[in-house]
């Protein structure tokens, strides 16, 4: 079995950023400003290593080094192309520069949604649109040139059933973006032809999949199982777990972290048995996206959408109920289809994170850790 963690790559200083918020702004800058938004809410939350610079490759190392000791085998890039790369430098500065990179492998996945500002977001505001995704079929092919000659021919890259894994946060997107499936299919094939013709085996394409998105109307012209066979999935997985069901659709300010981990289990099941290829499970650390809100505004739970949604609070000992639980999934898998996801290492500012803070400290490592190991 392998375990990789998603890596949301905004604790940097990024030029593209730097236009919109000014000189040397991360997203560390909506921690520091945290506030509780209800009685006993824990927050500002505080990273125990300091708000870092992931483009550092002294941070990056030690982040690595971490990671590989708890059990993780890889971290997920959260990648973003809007007609050139950002966020990048946390991978190409910081990873890539890291002198224990070999330790961990590292691979992609394509954020190919346009970037609003909710950094932070106002109840009473429009979040505008900063960066587009232009990318359409005549283009795709220099972003799978960029993509394949700085990364997936690196040794460090990982790989599954012998492949480098890619994963399409959206494929709906991505097939609109391309100018519908048979032109999706036929974007996905030139990365596959590139990558031989680079001398690698193919690629393994995975893609996020949400439970909501068979046969609605908005998101491409066939169902998901038509994907499959005209685009060449290899798998599906998820972000996380979070808007799985109708808990997270109400006014209450809080998500029961077991109840929901009980009724995403389900939902794997589900996809498992009903999907044309296989379907990983996600872990999600917890949830608190409340930083990326302005601070004096009152937080309402879905009035205005993302981010003022519902809190899942998750402790170390609850974290650990479920990943026994998916673990025990995956137990019942073939073991070529044991692939464990988990949300995230470090996206602070929706609290899903398994970086330690001051309050926790490495409990949640520790716990990945004692669970794998229980499981080896």
């Amino acid at each position: 079995m392998q375990t990789a963690a998603y890596y949301f790559p905004n604790f940097h200083v990024d030029p593209l950023n730097e236009a919109v918020h000014g000189p040397g702004w991360t997203e560390w800058e909506l921690m520091k400003c945290a506030r509780p938004r209800y009685p006993g809410h824990d927050q500002p939350k505080v990273p125990l290593w300091g708000y870092g610079d992931e483009a550092d490759p002294a941070v990056m190392a030690q982040k690595i080094e971490a990671a590989a000791d708890h059990g993780l085998d890889a971290f997920i890039f959260d990648w973003y192309w809007y007609d050139q790369p950002f966020l990048e430098r946390a991978l190409t500065q910081g990873y890539l520069q890291a002198p224990n990179r070999y330790r961990l492998k590292f691979a992609l996945m394509w954020a190919n949604h346009d970037w609003r500002n909710f950094h932070p977001a106002s109840r009473t505001q429009p979040y505008p649109v900063s960066h587009v995704v232009k990318t359409t079929l005549a283009t795709v092919g220099q972003v799978w040139d960029y993509i394949i000659d700085n990364f997936m021919l690196r040794p460090e890259y990982w790989r599954v059933d012998g492949k480098p894994y890619f994963s399409l946060y959206a494929m709906n997107r991505f097939i609109i973006q391309m100018g519908g499936v048979q032109a999706a299919a036929e974007a996905i094939a030139l990365l596959r032809e590139k990558a031989c013709r680079a001398g690698l085996p193919g690629v393994y394409i995975s893609t996020i999949w949400f439970d909501v998105l068979e046969g609605h109307p908005n998101c491409s012209e066939c169902p998901q199982t038509d994907w499959f066979h005209k685009i060449g999935i290899d798998c599906y997985t998820s972000y996380n777990n979070t808007n799985i069901n109708k808990a997270w659709f109400t006014e209450n300010m809080q998500v029961d972290y077991d109840a929901n981990s009980q009724a995403y289990l389900q939902m794997c099941r589900k996809a498992i048995s009903t999907l044309p290829a296989p379907y990983y499970p996600v872990l999600t650390v917890g949830w608190d996206s409340s930083p990326r809100t302005v601070q004096s505004e009152v937080y309402e739970c879905n009035k205005v959408g993302y981010p003022y949604i519902p809190f899942m609070v998750s402790t170390p000992e609850s974290f650990g109920r479920a990943i026994d639980d998916t673990l025990a999934l995956l137990a019942e898998q073939p073991e070529n289809r044991r692939l464990l996801f988990i949300n995230a290492w470090n996206e602070w500012t929706e609290g899903s994170y398994l970086e330690p803070d001051t309050k926790y400290g490495m409990a949640f490592l520790q716990e990945l850790k004692k669970r794998l190991s229980a499981r080896a």
